[in-house]
């Protein structure tokens, strides 16, 4: 894991297996970037929308993959927000019509394909891009609420 702290941000870099099994380790070091400043609904948002992006890069970008074949993962934290940027080597997927048909044909009950509709519930910014390295990028971003002046005395 590498750590940057630069003016008002923390940056964490690390490489896991593409394998669910790593879940636990990509959780561990989420955690270690928690303050007590942030909201913990915001934080479990945004400890549920890592979760679900990692498992959807081992289950569906890798799954044709070995599990050597790492996922990166990058967490900006910033006052007001955190970005969360995970990178795979699947093939190129169109996040934007996933979602578009998701909208047309709800489905409360389906078994699969829940995940993408709420990351994008929790996100201020929710995209998927494929890179010049042929790697995918999932980027999220999730602005923190304000903290009542109550809440803050509560903590």
């Amino acid at each position: 894991m590498f750590v940057k702290r630069g003016l008002a941000q923390l940056k964490v870099f690390f490489k896991v297996e593409s394998d669910l099994k790593a879940l636990d380790q990509v959780l561990r070091y989420f955690d270690e970037l928690n303050q007590p400043w942030i909201p913990r609904q915001d934080w479990l948002q945004c400890q549920l929308a890592l979760a679900e992006g990692f498992t959807n890069a081992v289950r569906h970008a890798h799954k044709e993959l070995p599990k050597e074949i790492p996922i990166e993962i990058e967490l900006i934290l910033k006052q007001d927000s955190l970005e969360m940027k995970i990178w795979d080597y699947g093939f190129p997927f169109d996040l934007n019509a996933f979602l578009q048909n998701k909208r047309k044909n709800v489905d409360q009950f389906a078994a699969n394909g829940q995940g993408l509709p709420i990351l994008q519930k929790i996100a201020a910014h929710l995209s998927y891009l494929r890179t010049e390295d042929n790697r995918n990028c999932l980027l999220i971003v999730k602005h923190f609420s304000k903290l009542k002046h109550s809440e803050l005395i509560n903590e």
